[in-house]
């Protein structure tokens, strides 16, 4: 059984009250929060460090850790005496390495026939390594592995590994030896995933069979770098993968690592440390104060209108069932939301925003998305150019993809993205949901009228998402017009600029586009071999996003990829709010919009729970054009009802504990802002402490009582 992370809970003269195991656990903790004095990037902790027999010694909090430069092994020595394997021997030739000597900032060697310099140092009680390429050339293409590459650090490899700590989504902790994750049910093993864009942090971590140690991983130079799960012996390892190239800005690499009290969630709370440290950790309460509009978001879960849904009449509807807060989305198509529509909703206490993306570009046709259209000749001349020189083909291969660098250029004068924004929003719409922006999907151009690197490329897309959350986009009038923006799966190098995101709520699993798009054994090209999903009708009621879909709507041959990939993505036993442990207090996070909660009934009971376990908003669609639609609004008010207090309460505070109470890991307790909300979630079928199976309890500070929840009362 794991325990929680306290990481301020010896604030004051409180302490002498506070039980000796929670002091335990506190002080653990502080081995990631950095609460107890520890060695940091001053000099006086470089004098500490060592240089002997071609190794490394760097002190680090908690304990020592050992470098030997000839193959990158790392171990740690904890004060207790453990030794903990940080990495295994990097798992390629690095051919031989030169002596390592000491420098300034800690020790440096490097790799001639790899073309690599290695500098460790300790740095807010971390052992920082940066390999960085000496003999780049800039020429490897994008995709290509770069100029060099190096598979490290091979982690989780400690004979006494129990569970490994992966960021997909939400969050995931897998037990190393668990036959589902290990085989090709799992669909772990063997897949490469990208940290800029297929994680949702550029982090994660392992812990010990002991319950008591293990160690984290940051990679902040996370472009060019993916990780990699294989299969040994029956046990899980993860390696991590970067490709040096000077044309993609990826020419250093740089990973932390940490020693953590191996809480499931212990990475996390470094990684945040991390952000914080380097002025890299968004504010929810400060977004408030500079956008009070986006307090409508506490308290608010989300959806999607269609058709009469986005009418006065069904909002009115909605009001008078009890939801008080609504982030009411919808398309940019032949009938938006009117300046009567924003008022109706403004009235009632939702926000309203509309969907955009400036990310794709095509000529107009009958089917062309509106959002895809644009003035002049900025399609095909803004497409990004591949190394080949040919555009990169946009979504569902229609178009291009836009280069931000050639939109950055030319928004100085021409104002594309200015007026597009301006004409969305000319209803009174106080939100903005941009998609793709933030998911991480980064191109290097090589159209030299706008060349960029994916370095670049990021910086580009925070700047477009910062002017529209502060307003500047529009600098016709004079004043400011800020707007609570969201994204979609926003990576954590987002948070600063967003208010929301839909989708890193979600942990995808790879399986999950054949169920979507109907082809599990052919290509896009060809007919769908299972239309269990859903199609794009009826109109104001799609298919796709409407119609609840079970394991048994679809084919028996496909009906096993379907569960494994469902207990990939919602089995408790293996969830863990690694993201919210992180961010929960800089931005709000949803699943993604195109699983909202009516399309899976059979995982209802347990989305609902980790809604509020986790304080995220759950999604809906919403039509009056759906002929569940009395249904679909019954369960979002009973719902919303429940969700309102406990996120207004805690939706800007961090979670600052989570814990397994039982072994099966099916009974989880989470506490915000240190004793804020506390919420316990019962995944299990038996009672636990006088709370049911499939119920969820809740206590706020200062409110009297423990509200329940058991979302099969309520749903259907």
């Amino acid at each position: 059984m794991h325990t929680g992370t306290h990481t301020s809970s010896l604030a004051g003269p409180a302490r002498r009250h506070v039980p000796r195991a929670v002091l335990v656990l506190a002080v653990a903790t502080a081995l990631v929060s950095g609460t107890v004095a520890s060695a940091t990037g001053s000099s006086a902790s470089q004098l500490r460090v060592r240089v002997h027999d071609g190794r490394v010694d760097v002190p680090v909090r908690g304990g020592t850790a050992t470098v030997d430069a000839a193959t990158l092994r790392a171990e740690a020595r904890t004060e207790d005496g453990r030794v903990v394997l940080l990495s295994a021997p990097a798992d390629q030739g690095l051919g031989r390495a030169s002596d390592p000597v000491r420098t300034a900032s800690g020790a440096a060697w490097s790799y001639p026939e790899k073309g690599l310099r290695a500098e460790v140092r300790a740095d807010h009680g971390r052992l920082l390594v940066t390999l960085t390429g000496t003999a780049l050339t800039g020429t490897a293409p994008t995709g290509s592995g770069g100029d060099t590459s190096v598979r490290w650090p091979v982690t989780a490899t400690d004979p006494a590994a129990a569970e490994v700590q992966l960021p997909r989504g939400e969050g995931l902790s897998l037990p190393v030896d668990d036959p589902f994750w290990n085989s090709s049910d799992g669909a772990l093993v063997g897949e490469e995933q990208e940290l800029s864009s297929q994680l949702s942090m550029p982090m994660w971590g392992y812990t010990l069979r002991s319950g008591r140690a293990g160690v984290s991983y940051i990679v902040p130079t996370d472009i060019g770098t993916s990780l990699t799960f294989a299969s040994q012996d029956g046990r899980l390892r993860a390696t991590a993968k970067h490709g040096f190239a000077a044309g993609n800005g990826t020419g250093a690499y740089t990973v932390a690592f940490s020693l953590t009290d191996g809480s499931p969630v212990a990475p996390a709370v470094d990684y945040r440390n991390w952000l914080a440290e380097h002025g890299q950790l968004g504010s929810l309460s400060e977004k408030i104060k500079q956008n009070p509009q986006t307090a409508k978001l506490l308290g608010a879960f989300h959806a999607y209108a269609w058709g009469g849904a986005r009418r006065p009449a069904y909002l009115d509807r909605l009001k008078e069932l009890g939801v008080s807060r609504l982030w009411l989305g919808y398309d940019s198509d032949d009938s938006p939301m009117t300046g009567e529509d924003v008022k109706a909703a403004e009235a009632a206490g939702y926000l309203v925003g509309p969907y955009d993306s400036f990310a794709n570009g095509q000529q107009k046709t009958d089917d062309s998305s509106p959002n895809s259209v644009w003035p002049d000749d900025v399609y095909p001349r803004f497409c990004v150019l591949r190394a080949d020189g040919t555009p990169q083909p946009g979504f569902h291969k229609k178009g291009c993809y836009l280069s931000s660098q050639a939109f950055e250029q030319a928004e100085p004068q021409q104002h594309y993205l200015a007026d597009r924004t301006r004409s969305l929003v000319a209803n009174g719409a106080d939100s903005y949901f941009l998609d793709v922006d933030a998911a991480g999907e980064l191109f290097r151009d090589f159209d030299p009228a706008h060349a960029m690197t994916m370095d670049e490329d990021r910086a580009n897309r925070l700047a477009r998402m910062r002017r529209l959350t502060d307003g500047s986009y529009d600098a016709s009038t004079g004043r400011p017009a800020p707007l609570v923006l969201g994204s979609e799966s926003a990576g954590s190098w987002a948070n600063q600029v967003l208010a929301f995101d839909h989708g890193s709520g979600t942990p995808v699993d790879g399986r999950l586009w054949a169920m979507e798009s109907g082809h599990f054994d052919n290509g896009p090209q060809d007919p769908k071999d299972d239309g269990a999903w859903g199609g794009y009708a009826p109109e104001q009621a799609a298919a796709t996003f409407f119609k609840p879909v079970r394991t048994t709507d679809f084919k028996p041959e496909h009906q096993a990829r379907v569960a494994a990939a469902l207990k990939a993505m919602y089995d408790p036993r293996y969830r863990v709010p690694l993201y919210e442990t992180a961010l929960h207090g800089s931005l709000v996070n949803v699943e993604r919009w195109e699983l909202p909660f009516s399309k899976l009934p059979e995982q209802k009971t347990t989305r609902a729970l980790l809604a509020m376990l986790d304080n995220t908003p759950l999604n809906f669609v919403l039509s009056d054009k759906d002929p569940r639609d009395g249904q679909n609004q019954r369960e979002l008010a009973a719902l919303q009802q429940y969700f309102a207090p406990l996120h207004q309460a805690a939706g800007t505070r961090q979670l600052t504990s989570f814990r397994w109470l039982t072994g099966d890991h099916l009974v989880q307790r989470t506490v915000f802002g240190d004793g804020t909300l506390t919420v316990t979630a019962n995944f299990g079928s038996t009672v636990h402490d006088g709370l049911p199976g499939g119920c969820v309890d809740a206590t706020v500070r200062g409110r009297p009582g423990t509200q329940r929840l058991c979302p099969a009362d309520v749903v259907s």
